[in-house]
């Protein structure tokens, strides 16, 4: 597969198109960026990853970067710690999602987020013009207790008194990726019972890493044998969360922010208008504005990536937001996404209502989504793909902020280029899946 090079970082296939001497050259790029300050890293469970951090560590080090390295953890981890420990950046090593041979590094600034567009075309520009920042070597030191600060956040956020009361069991999946550890020792701290599989970093990945419903059916199995109260299975580097019905039931990504949108806005009935704004990107589910509505909280679209969210929610001082893949931000702790986050609010909902997460999913409006995609070689051939596209529902409400977002009474599809694969992403909602799919069908009709 090629090197994808975007503003969620880079991502290849190990070793072949992410080659030791890219890793390396935008390891020196970053460092030069970041005018040999200090850095935080921190990897996902992948093999190559630790092969590939030695590489990174070396082209900060030559840059005069101090580096600080927490090893394996989850990246709003890494997020939250570059703020902590007053670093300039971070990078992370993964792919997210993406599965094995992939792997990737994600860099992040100084406030913990990820570099925009601006910030990372200057870096890209570094990195190929090779004018790199050349430096007496910085030094290497290993921060062990970033988990546990991650961790003494998240309580401070939520009610832990209440949340130990219940006593919730809960079936974890973390595809033996970076949140192996931290979700089953979150729940633990939260006065939970834990049912873990593939919760071992040793052996990545028993499935592909990405938490759709056809990639947990074990964990879906494991809730109902072991009658938990939920599960919760996370993707390779836990920024996203997906959540399994005490009846067995994966009730698909987008409801993980939603679920944690009515908790927040719930709990804060009384703040204005401008305290409760929510920001989400053009993708994300249309039950997320009928929740803001009911709440009388305003809601923000984006572009579809992290950064894009994290920086309007930052700009507005947003009071929670995220995308519809299970990646929630919630400011009171980072502007990462960041799954161990996600799944505090959910028990503490939980806990509040004294209801099941089915009784919780029944009071919103029911929508089906469906996801597809087109392989594509070029940029050019991606452009084009939307220009026909556009050609073809012309005569519709469209928004062109990113791709082509196609918006009928009831319903809607939005065609746009991936951040971080060689594809175009197709996405359509609607009340009914029939509606939905007669939406694809239009998209690939205006293909032909």
């Amino acid at each position: 597969m090629p090197l994808k090079i975007s503003i969620s970082g880079i991502r290849g296939t190990v070793p072949d198109s992410l080659t030791p001497e890219i890793c390396l050259n935008f390891a020196k790029a970053f460092g030069t960026y970041l005018q040999g300050k200090k850095v935080i890293v921190g990897t996902d469970s992948r093999s190559s990853s630790e092969y590939l951090k030695g590489i990174v560590f070396s082209g900060l080090l030559s840059c005069g970067c101090d580096v600080v390295d927490l090893g394996i953890c989850p990246t709003p981890t890494v997020g939250l710690m570059v703020r902590a420990l007053k670093a300039q950046g971070g990078v992370v090593i993964t792919a997210s999602h993406n599965p094995l041979p992939w792997n990737g590094l994600k860099f992040m600034r100084e406030d913990g987020i990820f570099l925009n567009e601006h910030q990372a075309k200057k870096l890209i520009k570094i990195y190929e013009n090779k004018h790199f920042l050349s430096a007496r070597s910085g030094k290497v030191s290993f921060f062990a207790n970033a988990l546990e600060f991650h961790l003494y956040r998240i309580s401070k956020a939520v009610d832990v008194p209440l949340i130990r009361s219940r006593k919730f069991k809960v079936a974890v999946d973390a595809s033996n990726g970076a949140g192996s550890y931290a979700l089953p020792k979150l729940i633990e701290k939260l006065g939970g019972k834990v049912y873990p599989i593939n919760c071992d970093p040793k052996l990545p990945f028993p499935h592909p890493p990405e938490p759709i419903p056809e990639n947990i059916v074990d964990l879906r199995k494991l809730v109902k044998e072991k009658k938990t109260d939920l599960g919760f299975a996370l993707d390779s580097d836990a920024d996203r969360l997906a959540i399994i019905s005490e009846e067995g039931k994966a009730i698909g990504e987008e409801l993980t922010l939603a679920l944690c949108l009515e908790f927040i806005l719930r709990k804060h009935p009384y703040l204005s208008r401008k305290k409760k704004i929510v920001v989400t990107n053009l993708s994300s589910s249309q039950v997320l504005e009928d929740i803001a509505k009911a709440h009388h909280a305003p809601l923000i679209r984006t572009k579809v990536g992290e950064v894009h969210v994290a920086e309007e929610l930052k700009a507005l001082k947003g009071l929670i937001g995220g995308e519809g893949n299970g990646g929630v931000i919630y400011p009171k702790i980072g502007y990462n996404r960041d799954s161990l986050t996600a799944a505090a609010l959910i028990l503490n909902y939980l806990a509040s209502s004294r209801k099941k997460i089915s009784e919780l999913l029944a009071q919103f409006p029911s929508y089906h989504m469906i996801k597809t995609k087109i392989e594509c070689h070029s940029f050019d051939q991606a452009q084009e793909i939307v220009e026909k596209v556009k050609r073809a529902f012309s005569h519709k409400d469209l928004i062109l902020t990113e791709g082509i977002k196609v918006i009928l009474p009831n319903a809607w599809v939005h065609v746009r280029p991936s951040n971080t694969e060689p594809i175009v992403r197709i996405i359509a909602e609607a009340p009914e899946k029939k509606e939905a799919q007669i939406l694809i069908d239009q998209v690939f009709e205006a293909l032909r």
